[in-house]
């Protein structure tokens, strides 16, 4: 009997993954079916979809799913849901599907058909809709008005530039997936279904389990925020993005490599367990802080860690804002349909000199010449530079594997550093 929190939606895991002798059939059939070419955007969310980590969705959305998502955080039938998952086609490769038609899903990158859907809705999504689903899901508080929030995001927003550069046309319907792509081959070990990190947690007899999010290696303050979650739930589950970033982001691999040695040197490793995902970034901030305590429900996490900028790019959303949205979303009545994994919010954390340790906004009385402050994007520039770091940033260890990675980087990526990063 487990005692985990429910997946999301009230009807346990949808997985939508087919193996075996069912997974042999779909490919046969899928063959023969009208192929539409996927972005890696849309490979990563058919993947969750497929091993339930995006329970209760079976497919992609419809308009009306589209609509209550951007405007309510709610899906068309009342289920909370804060971002669109959506399958965007060319008006060419859409040419000629119909309402009931099977189609095949193409990976062209890694040449194998995905999945199969069967279409239940095809729609266009014009540019002013485009534009007003951005500024519903991408405008924060960093930017208080539409104007203010386009002067800079066409050119520096990357989940702006995915959703404007989307196909004409979308495609909604229930999925049958067929592969998990180079996920598990690639980061096994690492990469889990939700299924599989369930059993890990139960194995351990945990039931209040933090999940922290990384896309950035792991530093002293990420340590911090495990370490604090350790203390007032059964364990942590440390589950790092495993698809695609933005230029100068670092690969997953590297990241793996960071997690390995800090959990080895600094960590009782029997309340750790790292895990990866695979979808891409969104960059959506607080939306995306609420996205990922959704699919972490679903890999049996009750508590979401929430620190500073959560899931932010740039200067586009408040420092705490991925914090507070959790206090203004919709909780549906019916059982099952409103998120119950809840968020840890944690404040700004840096190592503090005069403390002599780690320690927050809310623990430390002194200013700012005091601390070091700790940024994954700050960390990432000074040593794609070349520049030395201030003591306690990181552990050693982990530089020591950063630095390798860096020095082996033929091409420089400019790396926009958050103007709190900096300590304005």
């Amino acid at each position: 009997m487990s005692n985990l929190v429910a997946p999301h939606g009230g009807k346990g895991l949808t997985v939508c993954l087919l193996e075996g002798a069912e997974r042999d059939a779909e490919l046969k059939k899928a063959a023969g079916l009208k192929k539409v070419t996927i972005s890696g955007r849309v490979k990563g969310d058919l993947i969750m979809i497929g091993i339930g980590g995006f329970s209760p969705l079976t497919g992609f959305m419809t308009k009306a799913d589209w609509k209550g998502v951007c405007e309510n955080f709610l899906t068309a039938d009342g289920t909370f849901w804060p971002v669109p998952v959506m399958l965007d086609a060319a008006k060419e490769e859409a040419a000629g599907i119909a309402v009931g038609d099977e189609i095949a899903l193409y990976d062209a990158e890694g040449d194998e058909i995905m999945a199969t859907m069967k279409v239940t809705e095809a729609f266009e999504l014009t540019d002013e809709e485009k534009t007003w689903e951005c500024e519903k899901v991408f405008m924060g508080e960093g930017t208080p008005t539409a104007e203010d929030f386009w002067k800079i995001a066409k050119e520096d927003h990357p989940g702006v530039q995915m959703v404007m550069q989307q196909k004409e046309i979308s495609l909604a319907g229930p999925v049958k997936v067929l592969s998990e792509g180079e996920y598990p081959v690639k980061y096994a070990g690492v990469y889990h279904r939700p299924s599989e990190s369930r059993a890990i947690f139960d194995e351990k007899g945990w039931s209040e389990v933090a999940a922290l999010q990384l896309r950035n290696p792991m530093h002293r303050s990420h340590e911090y925020l495990c370490k604090i979650a350790v203390e007032v739930c059964d364990g942590v589950y440390i589950h790092s993005l495993v698809g695609n970033l933005k230029p100068g982001d670092i690969p997953a691999e590297t990241r793996v490599k960071c997690i390995d040695s800090l959990v080895k040197n600094y960590f009782v490793e029997a309340n750790v367990v790292q895990g990866g995902y695979p979808l891409d970034m969104r960059y959506a901030g607080p939306r995306e802080g609420l996205l990922h305590a959704t699919f972490r429900q679903n890999y049996g996490c009750s508590k979401m860690i929430i620190g500073r900028d959560h899931a932010g790019v740039g200067d586009f959303y408040g420092m705490f804002e991925a914090q507070t949205i959790f206090d203004k979303i919709p909780a549906p009545a019916e059982a099952g349909k409103a998120l119950l994994c809840t968020p840890l919010k944690i404040d700004w954390t840096f190592y503090c000199h005069k403390c002599d340790g780690m320690a927050s906004l809310r623990t430390c009385p002194h200013g700012k010449e005091d601390r070091v402050l700790l940024s994954g994007t700050m960390l990432r520039k000074m040593l794609s530079e070349g520049g030395d770091l201030p003591d306690h940033f990181g552990r050693d260890e982990v530089v020591v594997i950063l630095r390798e990675y860096y020095q082996g980087l033929t091409e420089k990526v400019e790396i926009k550093t958050h103007k709190a990063a900096l300590g304005d």
